[in-house]
């Protein structure tokens, strides 16, 4: 990533530029920026979801319980993978709320705990990705 010449390197800078650039004596515009910072909360929750989403056996788990739930030895026959492997990655999902869990006898069964999820994972296939660095 290269760096940007025209921009300030500490935020009191920033400030200052922004206080020239906007002289009206009526617009304060740090305030209004300040109102446009995103909630604290808000942020981590984003954060934690995409998080866990930023790993393609995750994404892979989820969409295998687009259709329904599925036993953990299922799993690891989607993922193609051990079973360390699979219980990691559901660990992850189950611990962010992704992913709820139903024993039945000594099995467990696993399901996605909000369809919200598969919307987000479709919007991501409809991002246009560039291809080239």
């Amino acid at each position: 990533m290269t760096k940007d010449t025209n921009m300030p390197d500490t935020l009191e800078d920033a400030c200052q530029t922004l206080e020239q650039l906007y002289d009206e004596a009526d617009s304060d515009p740090i305030a209004g920026l300040a109102e446009r910072r995103p909630a604290d909360d808000a942020v981590g929750t984003q954060a934690t979801v995409f998080g866990a989403l930023a790993n393609e056996h995750r994404v892979r788990l989820l969409e295998a319980l687009r259709d329904g739930e599925l036993c953990a030895c299922e799993l690891q026959v989607v993922l193609e993978a051990p079973q360390s492997t699979v219980a990691t990655h559901l660990r992850t999902l189950r611990e962010v709320g992704l992913v709820k869990t139903r024993k039945k006898g000594k099995w467990t069964y696993y399901r996605v705990a909000d369809t919200a999820v598969f919307e987000l994972l479709d919007i991501a296939v409809a991002v246009d990705v560039p291809t080239d660095s």
